[in-house]
């Protein structure tokens, strides 16, 4: 079978497979699949192993490129000659270049320069320093380079300096963004100054690349004529100026031509764009600029925050950021010998120019932050985060390289200190600034109220996914919409999950509120957010105030803003969505929309660490309800069942309905099941195990303990009864067809909401289902049988839990203050 390597000259781009003796890897296709696959699977590696250092993504991404390069398994020469061979790595670059000129595509549509004119003057002025001094350090650091590293001489000097200036001077404006997001520290005054001045310092870094560019030309033989340079840049200069005065209005236009109402974008205007992102890449190559800066600015010209926008980013960015970009990443690892930097007066050179780097933009951030009145942590943190280098740098550095600015040498030690600024970033910002270490008392809040106090407005925290949960909600808020009932302050928070998707780093951009990763309410941009639109239209219709916010958050910490934002407002409820929501597709069909599976796990600690009551609800067409009422604009009648078996949650749950029957649209019916005869069933099962239901979260069958929650039990519905006596109450014996009943109840139709407790249940009920297992955790047992989707349900389901006694029957610690419905002072 004949292996040999192929003739650069007649490279083919598929093999005929090794049945007949041909090698795939010494064709073009088949070695770039391998090469792909080899790059992601060592880059997603690294970056499992820097997990826990909770370091960026792009710091794993430029070391797996280097660990491919020759510096490591590059060094290996049969590795290299197989898997990156010199005639493939024309086709390698050319690859990863169309995902890099995509990328920056997305860039440009995410950097918004309306909200960097906004941005203030103090960020202004912290920008300038963190650009000027570093630059100035990098015109020190030319002057050294070129005497002690050997062949830079060569190397005109304008261009060295040029290009050692941006290298220094440039702040990583998405990189930054994720580490803010994951220290909590977005909307501190920390974060909202330093990406601030991070937008002013990518848009400086791209003017100073294209005069770099300009200035490079030919690269090291410094023999091009300075006209040439000058008739560059004014080249460029007209290109961007044609951009904004004629393509802007096109790309408006057409940004308009879409409709938000279905959500739908012609598919035509997708093919326009990209391909304009494509030829704005070669009209600035043509000119002499290299094709990244034409595609950049062209995603500058894009409306910011529309429809538009957010379809073109969902079409390319998983594809451009997760499978072309880490090409770039090994391209450039390709390029980065680290055995290079030879010999102890290298490695000074090194420290040098890593300490120069650090130094310009820590200092030079840190005086002028200080001169603005900003304490000195704070300043020094900033300076900090502003050291902060990425993509961007790369970009510069291969720039150079490619115009032979920067020799292999030069190249190595500047990459070593992105790598190194970046890596230093997030446990230097952790050690010097922590906002969020004054934890306050926990308050615990629960929604029942005791006889003697009035009832005052319902505080409730309503968390959504995206614009398919507004509908459900608000009809769940039209059971309180009435003058009667007490006043309802509704918060609404969005809840999206924070990656290095340029989309969420355009909602990190709007971030501006109280050191949370929150956009205040209705800002400028959001008002393109359809949940923000819908919320306002729901808003002025109903005459009532909601305040709008969205927490942007990693998913494993997103409870934590969840309830720190409940105890900021005081809400005595929080509202979750589950993650799957039933729609109607007629009369005999429905479908099953689902989130991410991972969003469970943030309801199940929102549950076990909440200050106040939780409810998570189930949506079986409440949604759907609420829009052909909409339509209609008549008041319907609302139906709400209260299954009640008895404990903490089932009381719970009657707190909530008893706040909600006030409103003379709604029709309240409670089903309380009881044992049979008063039958001790758990006698009878306790035998085989000292403690059954252990894990169910029942009540312990204590003599004391039991007999007090039957008390309890009694005075909640005999409260209910005297204040409400028009509602429908049933008694049910709980025997062995339990679940039958309560199916029954869920497709009867007769109600829009059933309300039930998650758990701690009494244990003659636990009994009853002790061969059924609980297949949601987060919505205890009960829930869980209204959830599957097996039994034809068409309620939907508010699933209640109390919060106070945690888990278990524990006391409350000692620093948790419980407040059962007392009168408080009223939102701010």
């Amino acid at each position: 079978m004949s292996m040999l390597s192929p003739n650069v000259t007649t490279v083919r781009t598929s093999s005929d497979g090794v049945w007949q003796g041909d090698n795939p890897l010494n064709h073009a296709l088949p070695l770039l699949i391998v090469q792909t696959i080899l790059v992601l699977f060592i880059s997603r590696f690294l970056a499992f192993l820097l997990k826990p250092l909770r370091q960026p993504k792009v710091i794993a991404e430029i070391l797996g490129g280097i660990l491919l390069g020759p510096s490591a398994l590059g060094r290996v020469d049969s590795f290299l000659n197989l898997v990156f061979p010199s005639w493939s790595i024309p086709i390698l670059e050319s690859v990863a270049s169309i995902g890099l000129l995509f990328y920056l595509f997305l860039v440009g549509l995410e950097l918004d320069l309306g909200s960097i004119r906004r941005s203030g003057k103090k960020a202004f002025g912290i920008a300038f320093a963190g650009i000027s001094l570093p630059f100035l350090f990098g015109m020190g650091a030319t002057f050294i380079l070129r005497k002690l590293v050997q062949g830079e001489e060569k190397v005109g000097y304008s261009q060295f300096l040029v290009f050692m200036g941006v290298a220094l001077s440039i702040t990583a404006f998405p990189v930054l963004a994720r580490i803010l997001a994951e220290l909590k520290l977005l909307t501190t005054r920390v974060g909202e100054t330093a990406m601030a001045a991070a937008a002013f310092n990518d848009v400086a870094a791209w003017i100073m690349l294209a005069l770099a560019v300009a200035l490079a030309g030919g690269g090291s033989s410094g023999q091009k004529s300075p006209l040439i340079s000058l008739w560059i840049l004014l080249s460029g200069m007209a290109y961007v100026s044609f951009m904004f005065v004629v393509i802007r209005p096109m790309m408006n236009w057409m940004a308009r031509q879409c409709s938000p109402e279905y959500d739908f974008v012609d598919e035509a205007y997708i093919c326009i764009t990209l391909a304009g992102v494509m030829l704005s890449g070669f009209m600035t190559d043509l000119i002499g600029i290299h094709a990244i800066f034409g595609a950049f600015v062209f995603g500058l010209t894009i409306p910011k925050g529309g429809v538009f926008a957010t379809r073109l980013i969902k079409r390319i960015e998983d594809f451009v950021s997760g499978l072309l970009l880490p090409l770039y990443f090994a391209s450039s690892g390709l390029k980065t010998n680290i055995a290079k930097i030879r010999g102890a007066e290298a490695w000074g050179l090194s420290v040098l120019v890593i300490s120069m780097a650090c130094a310009g933009k820590i200092l030079g951030t840190f005086v002028v932050a200080m001169a603005c009145m900003i304490p000195i942590r704070e300043s020094l943190a900033l300076g900090v985060l502003m050291n902060t280098r990425g993509l961007v740098e790369l970009i510069v550095l291969n720039i150079g390289k490619e115009k032979k600015v920067l020799n292999d040498e030069v190249f190595a030690i500047l990459v070593l200190m992105a790598i190194f600024t970046t890596f230093m970033t997030t446990p230097m910002v952790m050690a010097i600034y922590k906002p969020r270490q004054i934890i306050p008392p926990l308050v615990v809040r629960r929604l029942r109220r005791q006889p003697h106090l009035s009832e005052d407005e319902l505080r409730v925290l309503a968390c959504v996914h995206g614009p398919g949960n507004i509908p459900s909600l608000m009809k769940l808020m039209e059971f309180t919409r009435t003058g009667l009932c007490p006043p309802l302050r509704l918060h609404v928070v969005r809840l999206v999950e924070l990656t290095s998707r340029p989309s969420s780093i355009i909602m990190v951009r709007r971030a501006r509120k109280n050191g949370l990763p929150l956009i205040g309410r209705f800002c400028h941009g959001a008002m393109h957010d359809q949940v923000a639109v819908a919320l306002r239209a729901y808003s002025q219709a109903s005459r009532l105030t909601i305040h709008h916010s969205t927490a942007i958050s990693v998913l494993s910490t997103m409870h934590e803003d969840i309830n720190h934002v409940a105890q900021e407002k005081r809400a005595e409820m929080i509202i979750l969505p589950f993650h799957k929501q039933w729609r109607s597709r007629g009369e005999d069909e429905e479908e099953i929309e689902s989130v991410s599976y991972e969003w469970r796990e943030v309801n199940r600690k929102v549950l076990e660490s909440a200050p106040c009551t939780v409810a998570v609800l189930l949506d079986h067409g409440l949604g759907d309800e609420f829009k052909q009422c909409e339509k209609q604009e008549v008041n319907v009648e609302k139906r709400i069942c209260v299954v009640f078996f008895g404990g903490p949650d089932d009381r719970e749950a009657l707190a909530l309905v008893r706040r909600l029957a006030n409103n003379s649209t709604v029709k309240v019916s409670i089903i309380r099941f009881m044992d049979e005869a008063g039958k001790d069933l758990v006698s009878s099962t306790s035998s085989s195990s000292p403690n059954p239901f252990k894990e169910r979260r029942c009540i312990p069958a204590e003599p004391g303990v039991e007999e007090k929650e039957k008390e309890m039990d009694e005075a909640a519905m005999e409260e209910f009864r005297t204040y409400h006596g028009s509602t429908n109450y049933s008694a049910k014996a709980a025997n062995n067809n339990l679940v039958e009943a309560l199916t029954a109840i869920g497709r009867s139709q007769e109600y829009n909401l059933v309300v039930v407790g998650k758990g701690r249940f009494p244990w003659w009920m636990e009994a009853k289902l002790a061969g059924h297992e609980i297949e949601h955790d987060e919505l205890g047992l009960i829930g869980s049988i209204f959830a599957r989707s097996d039994k034809g349900l068409v309620s939907s389901v508010l699933v209640v839990q109390q919060q106070g006694q945690g888990q278990s029957n524990e006391a409350p610690e000692k620093n948790c203050k419980i407040i059962d419905g007392a009168n408080e002072e009223s939102w701010a």
